[in-house]
């Protein structure tokens, strides 16, 4: 027996699934539009209702929703309120609360929330299976998800389904799923036939920016999706292709293989990197790099991470190459190139570890052990290389690596241990010795030394006690070392001469111990247990004029300019030191007897924005200049002259210049130019020119990136000589970046040696996303 209703199309009917059970429906009684249970509700132009077997019927416009009914919702009684006029017996209209018990109450209106809402033009129910069929613009809709389909079947039960020319989407994964046929086999899990998948946000009128297809994928969200006769796609465009392959999906770090590093150059040759990244946990993880050289060999190397907390944190890095080219009939390489390492077994080991404890107590260690001066210079470029191992280290630990040419590594472990007003540090320094003449002496190790800092005032006068007192164990392989004690304490306190005057004048005696020893071949012929005992006198006297001077530009309202002219005298104790050791700049202080002047400017602009007050710095220009009173010194008293410039003219643009002018007839002696400019879409451009006439350095570095077109950027860097007319390095880069992955373009020339690389990434396909803290 079959009944039905019919309602016109500009009508909704509301019914039930569960209620049809237990609800007679009799022809021509059943006019209400809101029965409904409290999990689901349907609404459709026409419902029909079967009793054999047992189902529900729904076309037009159909809208299956499933509700969660909430907790009642609480309310608070009224506050019953005194006037303040009351309290305080004035008049006021003012209100205060009473200290009264407060009564809760209960709405007992119902609440729902929409769990699930299913759209399509045609659905059967079945009651007994407590499944639907579905026909039509089929959508099931949830707070975060969508599922788009011709047609479909879906177990209520099981929450499992089969739908044709289907689509899924999954915002909170950035998961995007098509396919002929989708089969939805668990909780998490599908089966796609003939579809494809992509793990990034795009917009959905356009071709996806990259994706993977294949004739079958089984896909589980949040971990992984397998994928037969897989092919890697470019906007629809077939560019690779695997019988097999598994990619992980969703927005957690997973083990797996990520995307190649290309090379070519005239040293290495044929250049190929592809990395596998290992998912250890949630906090730690390790990236293996089996990168290969045609020219040169095998070059493995790892990187290991963990993170427990933002200063809890470490990496570890290291590459190791068996050097084929690092051979003594490569006689082309050696005289293109210049270098002069010997060594065929060449590697890198470098690491940075950050660890804070509690009461104060912070340890910073530091690693950078390389086989040779001439490594870093090589292997400048890519994944492992110099430049990017140093931005990445700089980026995550806020310091980076000493320059690449520098033949004298330090590794260090640092324990620091702050009071107020006080500081004691120890530090484990040794030197990675890559010098291409490694003669006597041998640089020098600490092992360890302690420095004790601190600053105190005294009682409650205006004096001042700060100290410097450290003690090191100098070692060396071959030379002079031992031990040394210096202590520096120094008084301190302002001088009283006039309110607008500001003056400071401060003592100091230091006094230093050494107990002199020597290893290998270094020798020593004077006492092993000398001293030194130098005073130190240090005074200054300044005043500060302040001016605003109206400036209406935009949201600048003025500019404020600071004028400090100052006078200051430094004596340091003529004493001999020819009889102790040479150390370091502590062991030799140059006798002083000067005064120094000058004067400081400082502009800052101020204005209003949006009704909020603002300040920024502009700008600076300092002069200085010292006069020597030493008799050795009485035919050129004058130093040159010092002018330091400083220049903000955006936000985004800082310019430094800086120079010293000779007064003797030598001119300009030293001149310097930093400018840097960055912006928020992540153009910029630095520059830093110098040139120095004793120490023979005229060069220029420039690096800059620019967005060129929409997703095309270009990237260029130098490094120049100016002196000897040659360029020491020069990178060249196009990067193409669409929306979700990207390709760069670099080509590297250093004196004897051009090259290429070919970088790739695609958002979210097996890349370290960041370890979770």
């Amino acid at each position: 027996m079959t009944k039905f209703y019919n309602r016109h199309p500009s009508t909704k009917l509301s019914l039930c699934f569960a209620s049809l059970l237990a609800f007679t429906v009799q022809p021509g009684s059943l006019h209400a539009d809101t029965v409904k249970t409290d999990e689901w509700q349907i609404e459709a132009d026409k419902v029909l209702r079967f009793d054999n077997p047992k189902s529900v019927i729904a076309e037009g416009n159909v809208v299956l929703t499933k509700l969660r009914i909430l907790p009642p919702k609480q309310k608070k009684a009224k506050v019953k309120t005194t006037g303040w006029s009351t309290l305080l017996e004035e008049e006021s209209t003012a209100m205060v609360e009473e200290a009264v018990t407060q009564e809760v109450t209960q709405d007992t209106t119902p609440r729902y929330k929409t769990e699930l809402t299913i759209k399509a033009d045609w659905i059967a129910y079945d009651v007994e299976q407590n499944s639907i069929k579905a026909k039509g613009n089929v959508a099931i809709t949830s707070d975060t998800d969508q599922l788009m389909a011709k047609e479909g079947v879906l177990d209520l039960n099981t929450e499992t389904g089969t739908f044709k020319e289907a689509t899924i989407l999954r915002e909170s994964l950035d998961l995007h799923l098509e396919g002929k046929s989708i089969e939805k086999t668990g909780f998490n899990t599908y089966r796609i036939q003939d579809g494809w998948l992509v793990t990034c946000k795009y917009e959905q009128e356009n071709a996806p920016p990259w994706s993977f297809a294949a004739s079958e994928a089984k896909v589980t969200q949040g971990e992984y999706a397998t994928l037969k006769h897989a092919t890697f796609r470019i906007k629809d465009v077939p560019i690779l292709y695997t019988p097999w392959l598994m990619v992980p999906v969703g927005n957690k770090r997973h083990t797996g293989v990520l995307f190649p590093e290309i090379s070519n150059s005239d040293n290495n040759g044929f250049g190929f990197n592809l990395p596998l990244f290992i998912n250890l946990s949630d906090s730690s993880d390790i990236t293996l790099y089996p990168e290969y050289y045609a020219n040169r060999g095998f070059m493995p190397g790892f990187e290991y991470r963990y993170i427990l907390g933002t200063q809890k944190k470490g990496t570890l890095m290291a590459s190791y190459l068996d050097d084929d080219l690092s051979d003594p009939s490569e006689t082309d390489y050696w005289q293109d190139t210049d270098y002069t390492h010997t060594n065929h077994d060449r590697y890198w080991v470098r690491g940075k570890l950050d660890h804070d404890f509690d009461n104060n107590i912070v340890t910073r260690m530091d690693l950078d052990i390389v086989s040779d001066r001439d490594y870093l210079t090589e292997f400048n470029t890519g994944i492992t290389g110099f430049d990017k191992s140093n931005d990445n280290f700089t980026e995550v630990f806020g310091r980076g690596f000493q320059n690449k040419t520098n033949d004298q590594r330090e590794n260090s472990f640092k324990l620091l241990k702050t009071w107020d007003g006080m500081a004691l540090e120890g530090v484990f320094l040794a030197i990675n010795d890559v010098r291409q003449d490694k003669t006597n002496p041998t640089p020098l190790w600490k092992l360890p030394s302690l420095d004790f800092t601190g600053s105190q005032l005294i009682g409650e006068t205006n004096f001042a006690l700060d100290w410097d007192t450290d003690y090191v164990n100098y070692y060396r392989e071959d030379g002079v070392g031992g031990h040394r004690f210096d202590l520096y304490p120094r008084l301190s306190a302002p001088l009283p001469l006039g309110p607008y005057l500001e003056s400071r004048a401060e003592a100091g005696l230091r006094e230093t111990f050494y107990s002199v020893q020597t290893y290998g071949d270094g020798t020593w012929e004077e006492s092993s247990t000398p001293n030194r005992l130098i005073g130190d006198f240090h005074t200054e006297i300044g005043t500060t004029l302040l001016r605003n001077f109206a400036l209406n530009m935009g949201d600048t309202e003025g500019v404020t300019h600071n004028f400090r002219p100052y006078i200051a005298y430094n004596y340091l104790s003529d004493t001999d030191q020819e009889d102790l050791p040479d150390f370091d700049s502590v062991d030799r202080l140059e006798h002083q007897n000067q005064i120094s002047y000058g004067i400081d400017n400082f502009f800052n602009l101020f204005g209003n924005k949006n009704g909020r007050e603002t300040e920024r710095d502009y700008g600076y220009l300092k002069v200085e200049q010292n006069y020597d009173l030493r008799s050795e010194e009485s035919d050129t008293p004058f130093s040159a002259v010092n002018v330091k410039l400083g220049w903000t003219p955006l936000h985004d643009l800082t310019v430094i210049y800086k120079t010293d002018i000779d007064v003797y007839g030598d001119g300009v002696i030293f001149y310097g130019l930093e400018s840097y400019y960055l912006n928020s879409r992540g153009d910029y451009l630095n520059l830093d020119y110098r040139y120095d006439k004793f120490d023979d350095i005229h060069q220029i570095n420039v690096s800059a990136k620019a967005q060129l077109f929409d997703t095309i950027f270009a990237a260029y860097d130098i490094e120049h000589s100016l002196s000897e007319s040659q360029t020491i390095e020069q990178n060249i880069s196009i990067i193409y970046q669409p929306a979700c992955w990207s390709v760069e373009l670099q080509s590297r020339y250093t004196p004897g040696d051009y090259g290429m690389m070919l970088l790739f990434n695609l958002a979210n396909i097996g890349s370290p996303l960041g370890l979770k803290l």
